[in-house]
């Protein structure tokens, strides 16, 4: 199985590897998110360390049941070989009504399949007044024509 587009990265597919990683987070299914990356695949997010698609499916469980209302914007930041450096924020509320923006950076490194070998996350969460959200979007994935991270001042 591959898992276009494949490494080694252009500009455009690097972008389009982004956008659907952005597309299947804001899914929230664990299961879907968890065949893009290896079966062995290695995480570091935040300080918490995971290895493997059953492991990705747990953490992203008990990720989606406390981060309630995710929305989240990836943008590309750098690209190489089969490695790609993505920024990140993502507007979620806990289940006492607070909300926060979290930020981040990403590095990633792919399999020749197309598939996430490696991942590792740096994110900060900012509380934020409901006022202050910026992602707004009914389905799933963020519509086209919503603002991405540069174009909203993030």
């Amino acid at each position: 199985m591959t898992r276009p587009p494949l490494p080694p990265f252009t500009h455009d597919t690097a972008t389009d590897k982004v956008r659907m990683a952005e597309n299947g987070w804001n899914s929230k299914d664990p299961d879907k998110v968890a065949l893009a990356y290896t079966v062995d695949s290695v995480w570091r997010n935040r300080a918490t360390f995971i290895t493997g698609r059953d492991e990705i499916v747990d953490f992203l469980t008990q990720k989606w049941i406390r981060e309630l209302d995710y929305r989240l914007v990836k943008e590309l930041w750098a690209f190489a070989g089969n490695r790609i450096a993505v920024r990140f924020a993502y507007e979620w509320r806990n289940d006492s009504g607070q909300w926060f923006r979290s930020f981040g950076n990403e590095n990633w490194e792919f399999a020749e399949d197309g598939l996430m070998q490696l991942r590792i996350a740096s994110i900060n969460d900012l509380p934020i007044d409901e006022t202050q959200r910026l992602f707004h979007w009914a389905d799933a994935t963020r519509p086209p024509d919503h603002k991405g991270l540069t174009e909203l001042g993030l």
